[in-house]
């Protein structure tokens, strides 16, 4: 079992940032791909980022330039730096990890992008 513990987030102007770090603990290694996903009121949860063990990364079109994703293996912490926010980009962010068939997902943090 793999548990994780998101932390950040909030309430940010827009063009402001914000950083999240999610922490794993439990039978993980760095062999998961970690991501983060996010929903919006009424919309599908959407993949935002996601990085392998071996620190490939992909991202969404709508958060390419300016979103970063990173990843500590000896700590078993991925991070999300996000600039230039906009208001399209409110909504719960969930951590995830991922191998083969096993999928663990955070509790979801709120990001609200408004003046």
């Amino acid at each position: 079992q793999v548990q994780l513990v998101e932390s950040g987030g909030g309430l940010v102007q827009p063009g402001g940032s914000l950083r999240f770090s999610c922490a794993a603990s439990g039978r993980i290694s760095s062999i998961y791909t970690m991501g983060w996903y996010r929903q919006a009121p009424g919309k599908q949860r959407e993949l935002v980022c996601a990085i392998t063990g071996g620190g490939r990364t992909n991202y969404a079109d709508s958060v390419k330039g300016r979103f970063t994703i990173s990843r500590d293996n000896a700590k078993n912490t991925v991070y999300l730096e996000m600039n230039s926010l906009r208001p399209e980009d409110t909504a719960v962010y969930y951590c995830n990890a991922k191998w083969a068939t096993m999928s663990y997902w955070g509790q979801g943090t709120q990001v609200t992008v408004s003046s």
